[in-house]
């Protein structure tokens, strides 16, 4: 029986990360949180100088070590180089979050199939090809993490981030965006239920709204109304999701593979009869 005096649960120091899309938003937040807690974090974006920014920033938090390795994550050449450098400069990866993503919003009649092919690409398959690129690194630090009689005391993580999109139907016209991150949730459990032999779980965050780039416009227009619709009354922070991505890195949440875990405020679940916004 494991003593809970003895160990910190939600302990990432030291931890090697790599969080793709890390240079702003929800990404920016789950690196900040694993460099302020001691965690080894790479970054990597298609902005080589966006990357460089926000590592410079984030070294600044004082505790871990943030370095920027940027990568199209749109191309496959791309994922492959950033696998490559990663593995020149460590050997195992702990903690792969897969965060690059895009959206595209448009009314039905004049929806893009462009935006299929870019959303799917990005969304989902490029999750895949960086998730298959890394597995000698993540297998290198499932083995390091202690196997007893065919039994992984500490996996290796992939935390994949979703989106509520991908689970309910949403209000306005994001066809493609909600289609891949259903999609991306379905490929979460599939890598899970593979990989979990080898000592490697996958793990996904359905994000809600979150202060991002991403979300900016939609925020300024219906910002108060989303706030309404949301049981807590808040927009999600960057505390929330970092808070999340470290328990699923860490020994709390060594047991969780194939969870996707809601992180909204309680909006997929919420009365719609006790919202402000309900009219009859």
């Amino acid at each position: 029986m494991s003593s809970f005096q003895s160990q910190n649960l939600f302990n990432v120091a030291g931890k090697v990360v790599l969080v793709t899309g890390g240079s702003r938003g929800v990404g920016k937040m789950i690196a900040s949180g694993f460099v302020a807690n001691g965690a080894k974090v790479y970054i990597s974006s298609r902005s080589a100088k966006d990357c460089e920014t926000t590592a410079k920033e984030l070294n600044a938090l004082g505790s871990g070590i943030c370095i920027a390795l940027p990568a199209d994550m749109q191309r496959y050449e791309e994922v492959e180089r950033l696998a490559e450098e990663l593995s020149k400069r460590e050997e195992v990866l702990h903690v792969l979050v897969n965060n690059a993503g895009a959206a595209w919003g448009a009314t039905i009649d004049d929806y893009p199939d462009a935006a299929f092919t870019k959303l799917l690409t990005l969304n989902v398959q490029r999750v895949f090809t960086l998730s298959q690129k890394c597995l000698p690194l993540l297998r290198a630090a499932a083995a390091q993490g202690g196997k007893d009689d065919d039994v992984y005391r500490d996996p290796a993580r992939i935390i994949n981030i979703g989106s509520i999109e991908g689970i309910n139907v949403p209000e306005h016209e994001t066809y493609a965006y909600s289609a891949s991150k259903a999609a991306l949730h379905q490929l979460s459990r599939h890598l899970a239920g593979r990989l979990g032999w080898e000592g490697i779980t996958s793990n996904t965050l359905a994000c809600g709204p979150f202060e991002s780039k991403m979300m900016a416009q939609t925020l300024h227009s219906f910002g108060e109304y989303i706030r309404n619709g949301i049981p807590l009354r808040r927009i999600g922070t960057p505390e929330d999701v970092a808070g999340a991505a470290i328990f699923l890195a860490s020994r709390a949440g060594a047991f969780m593979n194939g969870a996707t875990i809601t992180l909204d405020g309680g909006s997929t679940v919420s009365m719609a009869t006790m919202s402000p916004n309900f009219k009859l």
